[in-house]
């Protein structure tokens, strides 16, 4: 077992492209939102729009929203209209797990550890994904920004509120985190978090991960159980 692996106490996962599938649900309820802001499907501002959310999966929401529309009138709007579509099309039943995803939350803390799922998504929403899934009582905890000050990710601030708040692990180094974009792995590596990886099953790939500092990339988190028992 490699100084990587070695007594990992806490795992924080992340949801959409990490754990649970949505099939682009992102980029779709983006159409509400730009469509809220007057922004035409198919101009040059909409396509820009749509590349920077997706350049920026992983993020908080609303600072995404911050960036593209200034006001924070007109950000809170986009927000709004944003989390009212994705969550629609969350209860027409349109997510899934990731394969092997529940199974592997279950080894981790069959394993001992803590799991805690985080999200970029606003509340409201994070709960309309685990309730879709039938995962409201998976793991004992669940963050979305708000519930860290208000700042998601690349900052830090998600991965050590559950480090506070469990209290699973002594020093952040016994800290796993794993998520599908560079946003995910930069607020682990800021975190101090022990293992940082990325998964190939969202919305980033290799170059990205390990640009932001990634220790490990993993064809999904499925591979996860076995990295940690210093099998891989």
């Amino acid at each position: 077992m490699t100084t990587e692996t070695r007594d990992i106490r806490l795992v924080v996962l992340d949801m959409a492209g990490t754990t649970v599938a949505d099939g682009g649900l992102v980029e779709r309820a983006f159409a509400a939102a730009a469509d809220e802001l007057g922004v035409e499907p198919g101009s040059a501002e909409h396509a820009e729009h749509l590349s920077y959310v997706r350049a920026t999966m992983g993020e908080s929401k609303i600072s995404v929203f911050r960036h593209l529309f200034g006001a924070e009138d007109r950000a809170q709007r986009a927000n709004t209209a944003f989390e009212k579509a994705y969550g629609e099309l969350v209860e027409d039943g349109l997510i899934a797990a990731v394969p092997g995803a529940r199974e592997t939350i279950g080894e981790l803390a069959d394993s001992g550890r803590t799991v805690v799922l985080t999200t970029g998504f606003a509340r409201v929403t994070q709960d309309a994904v685990l309730a879709a899934l039938g995962w409201q009582d998976l793991v004992p905890l669940t963050l979305c920004p708000a519930d860290a000050g208000g700042r998601g990710r690349p900052y830090p601030d998600m991965v050590l509120e559950a480090f506070l708040r469990t209290k699973a692990a002594e020093d952040v180094t016994q800290v796993a985190v794993v998520g599908d974009t560079s946003y995910d792995v930069l607020s682990g590596v800021r975190a101090g978090a022990g293992l940082v990886a990325g998964v190939r099953t969202g919305a980033h790939g290799d170059d990205a991960f390990r640009a932001a500092g990634a220790t490990h990339v993993l064809d999904s988190v499925a591979a996860l159980p076995a990295l940690l028992a210093g099998d891989r």
